[in-house]
């Protein structure tokens, strides 16, 4: 079976069980659930040998996650992507709207992988996976591996914060030209940049911007809540924007524009963009950018 992630234990760590240190230390496996699920089902490898719950961890450990096995269903999901680059490593697809990246649903940005992806030829071949998560309503670029050596090099690439990606959005509200964000969120860290690209008077709203964001971080729902923070949400943002703003019918306005990232075969240093949607246009002219 196909190992997708790797981790290496550092050499001084406090000794604990498996199931106590594994917690977070794969993508795939974000909560402690779904690490006792996949030590059950002998998914988990310590230095070579399938663990268990009684393993323990003293450092310096090779812990492997061997893939799932995928169940085969005759109904496929008929959700045709735009592909904005790929090859037999990876691929960069357009997360439209409205659809989750992956989950217990059916209608996902995961499940409609194989039918708008080739199939790779390379040995360690796997069934496309998402490499990270953008919010269900956030539009634009999402990084999907192909095999297992470049789910795990994404992976560590997303982890060391190696891979940078710019976001645009339209705020709410007067905004100084730039800034940076640091307000912790759930009690971690967490930093993004902020540059005001353009500002449209609105009768309703008093200005909106155009803005450009850099995370330096990876929070869920960092943008949406850094930007709520300084009193300039996100224009459709349900969640996090005041009653009095809000706006139906017209989603969110949060676009990944660009990615940065090393390709894990040729090292070489890609760069992926895609144009604003044309909402945005419709607010700020035919170029906005």
């Amino acid at each position: 079976m196909t190992i997708i992630e790797t981790h290496i234990v550092p050499k001084k760590v406090s000794v604990s069980r498996l199931q106590e240190y594994g917690v977070g230390i794969f993508f795939n496996l974000p909560t402690k659930s779904a690490l006792k699920k996949a030590i059950g089902k002998n998914l988990i490898m310590v230095n070579g040998k399938i663990a268990t719950t009684a393993t323990f961890i003293q450092g310096g450990e090779t812990i492997n996650l061997k893939e799932f096995p995928k169940k085969e269903s005759k109904k496929k999901l008929q959700l045709p992507l735009e592909i904005i680059f790929e090859d037999d490593h990876l691929a960069v697809v357009a997360k439209p709207p409205g659809i989750l990246v992956s989950g217990n649903g059916f209608r996902t940005i995961a499940n409609a992988l194989l039918q708008n992806l080739k199939r790779s030829i390379e040995p360690d071949a796997i069934i496309p996976k998402p490499v990270h998560r953008l919010d269900y309503p956030t539009t634009g670029l999402l990084l999907i591996g192909k095999t297992a050596s470049s789910m795990v090099n994404l992976g560590n690439q997303f982890k060391k914060r190696q891979i940078a990606k710019t976001y645009y959005a339209v705020t709410i509200g007067a905004m100084e030209a730039m800034g940076t964000l640091n307000s912790p969120i759930d009690g971690k860290d967490s930093v993004s940049h902020y540059e005001v690209i353009r500002t449209v008077i609105s009768n309703r709203f008093t200005f909106l911007n155009l803005v450009k964001l850099t995370p330096m971080t990876g929070r869920r729902h960092q943008l949406r809540k850094h930007l709520q923070s300084i009193g300039n949400p996100i224009l459709g943002d349900a969640l996090y924007t005041p009653s009095l703003f809000q706006l139906k019918g017209k989603g969110l306005y949060l676009h990944a524009a660009v990615m940065e990232f090393d390709h894990p075969r040729t090292q070489e240093r890609m760069q992926i963009k895609y144009a604003l949607p044309k909402k945005f246009s419709k607010i700020f002219g035919e170029e906005p950018l």
